[in-house]
């Protein structure tokens, strides 16, 4: 017993395992309030509308971590959408592998953007992609002129991406288990995974020790916004349409509420990819609930909302515990 308690102190911190507490509360819940919540078909969708959150909230929680942020991200899955429904609109047969590496350089470009903004003009990131993101709206009607991707502008084999695969499950949702634990790896075990934390923690002692703060953030924006390229892709394949005023309309604050509550603090220094993971599953679960209850979707801006400066109050009141009084 012993061994597995250490096995999993080390797997999650206390906000992890507070966030675990509550998913099981949820789903006790759901099943009291709203049985619909386990029929298969509502799994099956819970199952295909939390992989796009996860994959930008991998990229999210590394700018968090940097003591960043980026509300661009809805925009470019929108850009990055339109961007590919419009070349296959041209191309029908362009394969999927391709379909993607085009959404991730569009969005790595878009993050580019953001990046240099922030390094290297010195623009504080929150005025950035507040700018940037509606820019970036306005670039997604600029591509389609106007016109949004329909399903029959999109080829059959993208749109089997959020049907099934040959193990059962959903390829989108193991394409963002393949990202997560790509982030966990880099995160955890690399050595540019621990200069993120050093710049996040003391961007100036970083920087005096020789860490090269500004590409290490640049980095991050960038790693955010291909991410967000790809997501782009997979809304195009869960929804079968890309809509330049919906597609990612509101995603931002959706991803920022899952990584903040998932552990990852505002103040930089302090996140893993395993907080993250379990924000989004939290999140979707109960933003599931809510619409299997038939409850309005205000509330659900208004949990996003909640979730984000519960998890701010928590961790100002922890630093204030951990704070040592002088007398």
């Amino acid at each position: 017993m012993q061994a597995i308690a250490d096995l999993l102190r080390r797997l999650f911190r206390a906000r992890e395992a507070g966030v675990s507490v509550f998913l099981v509360m949820a789903l006790v819940a759901a099943a009291i309030l709203a049985p619909r919540f386990y029929s298969l078909q509502n799994l099956r969708n819970l199952l295909l509308d939390t992989p796009l959150v996860v994959t930008v909230g991998m990229g999210m929680t590394a700018v968090i971590v940097c003591r960043q942020i980026d509300l661009s991200v809805g925009s470019i899955v929108a850009v990055s959408g339109m961007a590919v429904g419009e070349i296959y609109r041209a191309h029908p047969s362009m394969p999927t592998p391709i379909a993607m590496a085009v959404g991730v350089a569009v969005g790595a470009l878009l993050g580019l953007g953001n990046a240099l903004l922030v390094t290297y003009l010195k623009v504080p990131s929150i005025i950035t992609t507040l700018g940037t993101m509606s820019i970036y709206r306005g670039l997604a009607f600029v591509i389609g002129g106007g016109r949004q991707i329909n399903p029959n502008d999109l080829p059959a084999h993208l749109v089997s991406l959020s049907i099934s695969s040959p193990v059962g499950i959903p390829y989108l949702a193991l394409l963002a288990l393949v990202i997560f634990l790509l982030t966990h790896v880099f995160l955890s075990m690399s050595r540019m995974g621990r200069a993120i934390y050093a710049t996040g923690s003391n961007p100036d002692a970083a920087r005096l020790s020789g860490l090269p703060t500004e590409g290490i953030v640049a980095g991050a924006f960038i790693a955010c916004g291909a991410l967000a390229g790809l997501a782009g892709i997979m809304y195009a394949s869960r929804f079968g349409f890309v809509n330049p005023a919906q597609t990612g309309n509101g995603f931002e604050l959706q991803v920022i509420a899952a990584t903040v509550i998932g552990g990852t603090q505002v103040t930089g220094g302090s996140g893993t990819a395993v907080g993250t993971l379990l924000g989004c599953i939290l999140l979707a679960a109960i933003v599931n609930i809510l619409t299997v209850a038939h409850l309005s979707g205000r509330w659900q801006l208004a949990a996003y909302g909640a979730i984000i400066l519960v998890a701010i109050v928590s961790d100002g009141a922890g630093r204030l515990q951990s704070t040592p009084v002088v007398s």
